[in-house]
């Protein structure tokens, strides 16, 4: 089998935009007629540029190939142009293209592609979501109002979320890490108090931050969160120096979770290396593909760390964050967009499955998922805007 094309959809993602402006999707085809999808997760360039990168990947390692062969096409691509170092771009690229391979090689058995990386350890999985506002609410008063937010992470809990996620910090910036103020600090300790007390034990409350302060500042702000026992505090310092990282982690009781912004094995390493964090929030369509998310899931597991895959973006990626949960004994949690309706529901032929906190993991071959073309094409992303954007300005 060799894969003869490949195809792009950037996608719009209509409002409210849950799980980012736009989705970033490819088809690989082959000479057989198998075809295979993924999702690239990039926010580094405009995504019409991205997938102009896709195109090219594509021509240079992928089309001919066998897409049996990921360990082989990997190497290719992570080497290319005499690099052998994470790329942000293009480990995001080559995610989207390696999962569409597993996506090919999971049909052409017959299997799911949990089945071909060790089986399924679990028959459903612990999902969690960030506290979005309803649609007929205006989202800046929303993230803004504490109250508002606990009964709205009593609702989820009502549906069934045993674990809710939030991050009321304050904005971040390109030149951060910086000092919380006082300010940040007693809303962040606002926003926790009356969630905990609205949920009890029923959640776990994971709190979001973005990697937005210095390492003596996320430790006063983690030191004042710790009475109401969050299960996570979530990139307290920025990817870049884990070592810092790993200072904040032995300073607070609340586990660090971080891994959004990193790729491959390597970056993953110096996390446990430094004991910077005891969950890893890999991200499917960014990490380097599902091998890679499998080998970085062994590593964790030496360190008695456990994976939580990261969303923020569309359901193909979450498709492959399934896949991989379903076969990794330290899973601990999965993020979901809600319960996976609205437009993450329909981009699918076939809406992922929740049920009462827990995604069921598909018995599908390959992804378990199949994308709706007609809804791909019928939402094209014409703006210019970045998937995430840093403000420009110092806070």
């Amino acid at each position: 089998m060799k894969i003869v094309d490949v195809k792009t959809y950037v996608v719009g993602n209509p409002p409210p935009h849950f799980g980012g402006r736009y989705f970033i999707f490819l088809k690989l085809i082959t000479d057989s007629g198998i075809e295979g999808v993924g999702e690239v997760y990039a926010a580094t360039f405009g995504p019409h540029i991205i997938a102009k990168m896709i195109e090219d990947v594509c021509a240079r390692h992928v089309i001919g190939h066998d897409p049996f062969k990921i360990e082989r096409l990997w190497r290719n691509v992570y080497g290319a142009g005499y690099t052998l170092r994470p790329d942000v771009s293009v480990m995001g690229v080559l995610s989207g293209i390696e999962m569409a391979c597993w996506d090919i090689i999971g049909k052409d058995v017959d299997k799911p592609v949990y089945e071909l990386l060790g089986g399924k350890v679990r028959d459903r999985l612990r999902s969690y979501t960030y506290l979005y506002p309803r649609e007929d609410e205006d989202p800046q008063s929303f993230y803004a109002d504490p109250d508002r937010s606990a009964e709205r992470a009593l609702e989820y809990v009502s549906q069934g979320f045993t674990a809710v996620k939030f991050d009321p910090a304050g904005p971040y910036s390109v030149y951060d890490p910086r000092q919380p103020s006082l300010d940040d600090i007693a809303r962040s300790v606002t926003f926790v108090k009356r969630i905990r007390e609205a949920v009890g034990t029923r959640a776990d409350l994971l709190f979001g931050t973005h990697g937005q302060f210095t390492t003596a500042g996320a430790i006063r702000l983690a030191r004042q969160l710790e009475p109401y026992d969050p299960l996570w505090f979530e990139e307290p310092t920025p990817p870049e120096n884990t070592a810092e990282m790993g200072r904040v982690a032995r300073q607070t009781t609340i586990p660090i979770a971080t891994g959004e912004r990193l790729t491959t094995k390597y970056e993953f390493a110096r996390v446990l290396e430094d004991q910077a964090a005891s969950i890893l929030q890999l991200a499917l369509g960014r990490c380097g593909g599902i091998l890679e998310a499998k080998k970085i899931a062994g590593m964790a597991e030496t360190y008695y760390a456990q994976i939580a895959p990261h969303l923020y973006c569309g359901p193909i990626e979450g498709a492959a964050n399934i896949q991989i949960s379903t076969c990794t004994p330290n899973f601990l949690i999965l993020e979901s967009i809600q319960q996976w309706g609205g437009f993450h529901a329909e981009i699918l032929t076939k809406p992922i499955q929740w049920e009462d906190g827990y995604v069921i993991p598909p018995t599908e071959p390959g992804l378990g998922v199949e994308l709706n073309e007609d809804v791909a094409l019928a939402n094209p992303y014409t703006d210019d805007k970045l998937h995430l954007e840093m403000s420009e300005d110092p806070h």
